[in-house]
């Protein structure tokens, strides 16, 4: 038996900043080199960060982006690199650089592109049609990405038939919650099938409304987890993995197995990597097990992630927040001061005739919990001066949510002039249930940036508020806000449940539609009232215009709205 020691360079890149994510790789490289690693891997397109979407359109991007990869070449030296960057070649394809002692050893193009949920990669790229298996020191390693590996006969296992003890996986994997779970069944019946080492690199990091949560895993033969990365952090993973130390020959089986997998055009290749692997007595790793968090903490640190990475690699400091006093804005600063300091966090607190006692109390102690300046700007002279000026043209007609909406607009007006005179981004509060119903004011509440919640169901979170205070070991979020009934405040006595169904009712009901596409007769056979799921039905239908002039917003569940959900605005079906 021979030992590998493989480095896996959990990085979090910026889509488009080449020099940035150059210099990281480069550190990465250096120190997995200090390590006496004898390969380090990369993340897929950790050259240009994922996904860089139209960029890909533009010739020069490529060009530069391969230079980039070239600048690799010439500092891996005295060690194996394997780096994933945009190859071209009639064409364009995601690829993965095989690079040894600065030289580039070969190129493998991804084969299986996906083309669902958040993923558009058809758009862009060439499917690769070869499957290289590389002999490194007698042991022979398969190179491929992402998707080829969620593929059942796919890349992993036409290199392993080919003798491959070690597969190299490298990803762009976003998160959403059980999303760990789902990958670690995966690569261990993916080893077991293969029966090769599954070596599976994550990327980690915020871009726009995806988060990567890295979660980097090595799986032995036998499917059993022998290494696991830590989510939404960047780190390098050193690995010691024990090999044959011999080149496997596949049997005649094996052989037979092979030819029934290649479709038209595709074929193996092996290559040598004239590189040797180190000998002698190495540093032995010593690392701390990384256990699996609990769904709210996951979630939580998620939302942090996403938070901090849009703010700052587009390029703000500071971020300003509505604070109602009431639990969704109060999760959203609590999840600002935690990302970016509370000394970067500002809220403004916006009061109106319909604003209670109770609301300035829990958004000002919320407030002084976190450490953050809150400024009062009231708004009754400003609705007082709109009601005047239209009163004519309303001349006769009863009040209704016309002037519930100017109120929101008003505050939306306000937030966005802190925002234009001090370079504050705004962050918006509204979450999942609410944006899902249209409950929620176009150019008022939804103004902003960044909608930190967006994906979040309201149910989740009082979850995750709660969550946060056991963090605390305090009611870091006034305990009073977590049981009192919500409330816009917008006419006297309002409750959100004069509009909508109680949110343990609406969320399960949106759950089954937006997240699970469940028919409308199988969401009544779950027990819920007819006439309350067509009412669900309707406002999530109608309010899909409002959705498209949102803020982007974090995914953190499997089906979130934008580019995992694509309905057309004018549309007439009815499902119930």
């Amino acid at each position: 038996m021979k030992t590998l020691r493989i480095a896996l360079a959990q990085m979090n890149p910026t889509v488009g900043d080449l020099s940035g994510n150059l210099k990281k790789i480069h550190s990465y490289i250096k120190k997995a080199r200090a390590s006496k690693a004898d390969i380090v891997v990369f993340p897929e397109l950790a050259v240009t960060g994922y996904p860089p979407e139209d960029l890909l359109l533009k010739h020069q991007f490529i060009r530069d982006n391969i230079s980039a990869m070239h600048k690799i070449r010439e500092a891996a030296k005295d060690i194996v690199a394997v780096v994933g960057f945009v190859d071209r070649n009639q064409g364009i394809y995601n690829a993965a650089a095989v690079i040894a002692d600065c030289a580039l050893i070969d190129i493998y193009h991804k084969k299986y592109l996906p083309n669902y949920g958040v993923f558009d990669e058809y758009r862009y790229f060439q499917a690769g049609r070869r499957f290289p298996v590389y002999d490194l020191g007698g042991t022979l390693i398969g190179v491929n990405i992402c998707e080829d590996i969620w593929r059942e006969n796919g890349p992993p296992k036409i290199q392993a038939l080919s003798g491959a003890e070690i597969i190299l996986n490298i990803n762009a994997s976003p998160y959403h919650v059980g999303k760990l779970s789902i990958r670690e069944d995966l690569l261990s019946t993916r080893a077991v099938e293969c029966g090769s080492v599954i070596v599976y690199v994550n990327t980690v990091g915020g871009q726009d409304e995806l988060v990567f949560d890295g979660g980097s895993l090595i799986v032995n033969a036998k499917g059993d987890i022998t290494g696991r990365g830590r989510q939404f952090r960047e780190e390098m993973i050193m690995a010691d993995i024990e090999i044959s130390g011999r080149t496997r020959r596949p049997s005649a089986k094996e052989k037979r197995d092979l030819m029934t997998l290649l479709e038209k055009d595709e074929y193996v290749e092996k290559r040598t990597i004239p590189f040797r692997p180190k000998k002698g007595k190495r540093t032995e790793i010593k690392r701390k097990t990384v256990g699996k968090m609990p769904d709210e903490e996951e979630i939580y640190k998620a939302l942090l992630l996403g938070a901090g990475d849009y703010v700052r690699k587009n390029g703000f400091r500071n971020v300003v927040i509505g604070m109602s006093g009431g639990v969704d804005s109060a999760l959203v600063a609590t999840i600002a001061a935690d990302a970016l300091g509370k000394e970067n966090v500002h809220g403004v607190f916006m009061p109106s005739v319909y604003t209670s006692k109770i609301s300035y109390e829990d958004a000002y102690g919320h407030a002084r919990n976190l450490g953050i300046k809150i400024l009062n700007v009231p708004i009754d002279a400003i609705l007082k001066t709109y009601l005047k000026v239209l009163s004519g043209s309303f001349a006769g007609m009863p009040p209704d949510i016309t002037e519930e909406n100017l109120q929101a607009r008003i505050r939306g007006n306000i937030l966005m002039a802190f925002s234009n005179k001090f370079g504050w981004l705004v962050l918006t509060t509204g979450n999942k249930s609410e944006m899902s119903v249209g409950y929620a004011t176009l150019y008022g509440d939804m103004a902003g940036g960044f909608a930190v919640i967006k994906d979040v169901p309201k149910t989740l979170v009082y979850k995750l508020c709660k969550w946060r205070n056991l963090k605390a070991g305090r009611d870091l979020i006034p305990e009073r806000v977590l049981w009192r009934e919500p409330t816009a405040e917008l006419r006297p006595d309002q409750r959100d449940v004069d509009t909508l169904p109680p949110y343990p009712v609406l969320d399960p009901i949106l759950k089954a539609y937006v997240e699970e596409d469940r028919s409308f007769d199988e969401i009544v056979e779950e027990g819920y009232e007819v006439a309350r799921i067509q009412d669900v039905v309707r406002m999530v239908d109608l309010a899909e215009y409002k959705r498209r002039q949102a803020p982007p917003g974090i995914k953190i569940t499997p089906r979130a709205f934008g580019k995992d959900r694509r309905f057309p605005i004018t549309n007439r079906y009815k499902s119930y």
